[in-house]
Parts: C-alpha cells; sequence; structure tokens
C-alpha cells in the first residue's frame, strides 16, 4: 500500500515564499513522473509543475512560471515544489501525484493522467 504524503503548507503573506513536499515510503519518487496540482475554492483542480521520472524535464502551468520550481532530492525521497512571490491567488489546496504509467494520453499538467495522490496540504496567502 503506497502512501503519499504532502507538507509545509502554510499561511504566508503575498510576496512570500513556501516550500511543499512530498514524500512517499511505497514508490522511489525518483522511477515516477511527479505532477504537482491545487485546488482553489470554487474552482476546479489544475496543473501546477511535472517533473519526468530520471530527473527529467519540468513543466509548469503558466499562472506559476518563474515564480515555482519542483525538484527531487532522491537521497530523501521527496519531490518539491519550491513558490516564491505568493500571490492571494496562489491559496489552494496543494497535491502531489504519481503518474504510474509511461504512456501521456493528455498532457503533463492533467491531474487524468496521474494514479496516486496525496491528501493535500493547504496554502494560504493572505495579508
Amino acid at each position: 500500500q503506497v502512501q503519499l504524503v504532502e507538507s509545509g503548507g502554510g499561511l504566508v503573506q503575498p510576496g512570500g515564499s513556501l516550500r511543499l513536499s512530498c514524500e512517499s515510503s511505497g514508490f522511489f519518487l525518483g522511477y515516477y513522473d511527479i505532477g504537482w496540482f491545487r485546488r482553489a475554492p470554487g474552482k476546479e483542480r489544475e496543473g501546477v509543475a511535472c517533473i519526468t521520472r530520471n530527473d527529467g524535464t519540468t513543466y509548469y502551468g503558466d499562472p506559476v512560471k518563474g515564480r515555482f520550481t519542483i525538484s527531487r532530492d532522491s537521497a530523501k525521497n521527496t519531490v518539491y515544489l519550491q513558490m516564491n512571490s505568493l500571490k492571494p491567488e496562489d491559496t489552494a489546496v496543494y497535491y502531489c501525484a504519481v503518474k504510474e504509467g509511461r504512456e501521456w494520453y493528455f498532457d503533463r499538467l492533467s491531474e487524468h493522467e496521474y494514479d496516486y495522490w496525496g491528501q493535500g496540504t493547504q496554502v494560504t496567502v493572505s495579508s
């Protein structure tokens, strides 16, 4: 039984930074494509970032380009989402997700591509 756990969320003022972590004891996260998603109040879940397997290419949703960075620490079996210059519109529950397969049917920021999900961590950007 695999478990994904997000952490690092919290309350931050606009312009601040947070680093989210995604950890798993059931997956070697460096072997899979990993996505970060978020769901804001009243909105559908949207893709934030993706890092491909084997320390591959990264992808970002337009709203976070230049502000967020996804990375992997293989020794700690952890994937991070560094969030800088946070805006109130970044307020959401953030989820990490693992894609089990190798073929892409939609795109790397589509939630339908991913098979395993954490329970999310709340990020609130407010004064």
